[in-house]
């Protein structure tokens, strides 16, 4: 008789399995006909493969598409059968993954074709013929070599282009039946996992629909973002032009020695916007005041103050008022579900006396400014008396700014609004996308370390609640805004690569974040470094989080 083992199955309790057991064998044993349910686990806080064998001892956490690891393999899963769909349709063309709008992923064929409208059952027919197939999906390893002269094989010149820049010794590639491909990140163990998706057209692509975390196994309901879409659009078109899609041109241009370029060219084009914002609000004479929202570590301090500069060139004085004076007293706070003081809260702020205040100033009175002391949690008298006229615009920025309940008693003429966020425009390759969430945890890691004293585990906890806290309060009213601006630098991961590697490498197998720092120190590890900061302006968004800005933005 075969030796047995035992192992700890989260919300089950002890198990008896075979020598040599499978995780994909254990849930199938543990969970009987759910277990396509479960799509990844974790053990020792690191996230496994299906297909990996199970220690005896282990204690196992399966983790669905509600678990945010579960979500994530489930994500590259989907974009997997997707790609092999169009694969066989348009056999001259490579789909794209390219963001999420809203709840859905947004995909598209590269090569100028176009999805059209009737193509999208003829895919979506394709991949549900190919999920019902349940087709094993084999994960390898092999040397670099190998990898490259595969990947030419299956037309992958993004994924070559990349591993040329790269020191790699061996590849991580995926099987399932006649097809190839890379992806960072597990995988299901097959295509019959994700089998609750749907496609839906979104010119010139289609967006690929499928649980979210909170969705309960059902598909999200999917709400269109035009403006974000747009924004996206430019940043595709400003990124193709200067062959800056993926990462492995990135990586070119820094060994070429070609990076002082992109960088200039990318600061100039964020300037460029900000001045064209500017002009903008100047052009329109009800214009008085300027609400600035965005996600965390967008850079709104620094856009805040840039955008100053250029409407101070247009003869304008701007005056920023912060809402976070406006708090109501602590004792006065709203509390969250387990009874904390909920500050991210619209009812944390005195509304009554935030609009009172700015109509008395559009009305030409003087007030006196409060301040928050956020050590007594009281808000106090200042001292500060301002008055406005109409060379005087109004900034207010904070993660309410867009909200119109925030602004009420304000004419909807005399507000313009704008969203500030680091819509990633640079993606790993044609199938891995690069996060924006990622991309922001990192700058905050960064600027947290250096400027506010937490270390990473800090920021990593806090984290959590503030993305749902964006979800609530940001993400409902970004479509709101007049202008959206898109902080993220298109070089700026390969700076953040030397300043946040560290700060990751401090979390060990024993922190609940391990699994997180892995994938991103295995993501960093796609970027070459760009050593020279010196040619980063000093008021650069980047500086924000790096140091070294020529503005105070601390």
């Amino acid at each position: 008789m075969d030796k047995l083992n035992k192992v700890y199955v989260e919300g089950v309790g002890g198990v008896d399995i075979e020598e040599g057991c499978l995780l994909v064998d254990l849930s199938s044993q543990v969970f009987g006909n759910d277990y396509k349910k479960y799509l990844g686990a974790r053990i020792n806080n690191e996230v496994h493969h299906l297909r990996n064998r199970v220690r005896d001892g282990a204690y196992v956490k399966f983790l669905s598409s509600e678990d945010e690891d579960g979500f994530k393999i489930y994500t590259r899963t989907i974009s997997a059968v997707f790609i092999m769909a169009c694969k066989e349709i348009f056999p001259e063309s490579t789909a794209k993954i390219e963001h999420f709008l809203g709840k859905g992923l947004y995909a598209e064929l590269e090569d100028g074709h176009s999805i059209s409208f009737g193509d999208i059952k003829k895919i979506k027919d394709k991949m549900r013929e190919i999920v019902d197939k349940d087709i094993p999906i084999i994960r390898e390893e092999v040397s670099k070599e190998e990898a490259i002269l595969l990947f030419e094989e299956f037309g992958h010149e993004d994924k070559i282009r990349l591993y040329n820049t790269l020191e790699d010794e061996t590849v991580q590639i995926y099987r399932m039946a006649d097809y190839l491909d890379r992806f960072h990140g597990y995988l299901a163990p097959s295509t019959g996992y994700v089998d609750v998706f749907d496609l839906k057209y979104y010119y010139p692509g289609a967006i690929i629909l499928f649980p979210a975390t909170d969705s309960n196994n059902k598909l999200p309901e999917f709400k269109e973002q035009k403006k974000l879409a747009r924004v996206f659009r430019d940043a595709k078109e400003w990124t193709n032009i200067l062959d800056l899609a993926y990462v492995g041109s990135l990586n070119e241009k820094i060994l070429n020695g070609d990076i002082g370029e992109v960088i200039r060219i990318s600061e100039a084009l964020h300037e460029k916007n900000i001045a064209q914002i500017a002009d903008m609000i100047c052009q329109d004479d009800d214009i008085n005041m300027i609400l600035i929202a965005g996600p965390s570590s967008s850079g709104k301090t620094t856009f805040a103050e840039r955008l100053s500069i250029h409407l101070k060139v247009n003869g304008k004085r701007p005056i920023g008022i912060s809402i976070d004076d406006y708090f109501v007293n602590r004792e006065d706070s709203p509390t969250d579900e387990d009874g904390e003081y909920d500050f991210e809260s619209l009812e944390a702020i005195d509304l009554e006396q935030f609009n009172s205040d700015l109509v008395r100033l559009l009305e030409g009175e003087k007030i006196e400014l409060p301040r928050y002391n956020f050590i007594t949690g009281v808000r106090e008298r200042s001292g500060m008396k301002i008055k406005v006229d109409q060379d005087h615009p109004i900034i207010v920025e904070g993660i309410h700014a867009l909200n119109p309940r925030l602004t009420t008693y304000i004419p909807e003429k005399n507000k313009f609004k704008i969203y500030i966020s680091a819509l990633t425009q640079l993606n790993i390759d044609a199938h891995n996308r690069i996060s924006t969430t990622d991309t922001r945890l990192m700058r905050r890691s960064i600027r947290d370390n250096k400027y506010r004293g937490n270390d990473i585990f800090k920021t990593f906890e806090l984290w959590e609640g503030v993305r749902q806290g964006e979800e609530m309060n940001i993400f409902p009213h970004q479509e709101e805004a007049d202008v959206m601006f898109d902080s993220a630098l298109v070089y700026e991961l390969a700076v953040l690569k030397k300043h946040i590697m560290p700060l990751l490498q401090e979390i060990d197998n024993s922190s609940i974040y391990y699994s997180e720092a892995k994938m991103l120190l295995k993501f960093l590890s796609y970027f070459r470094d760009i050593e020279d900061e010196d040619i980063i302006p000093p008021n650069s968004i980047l500086r924000e989080f790096i140091g070294g800005a020529d503005i105070d933005v601390h």
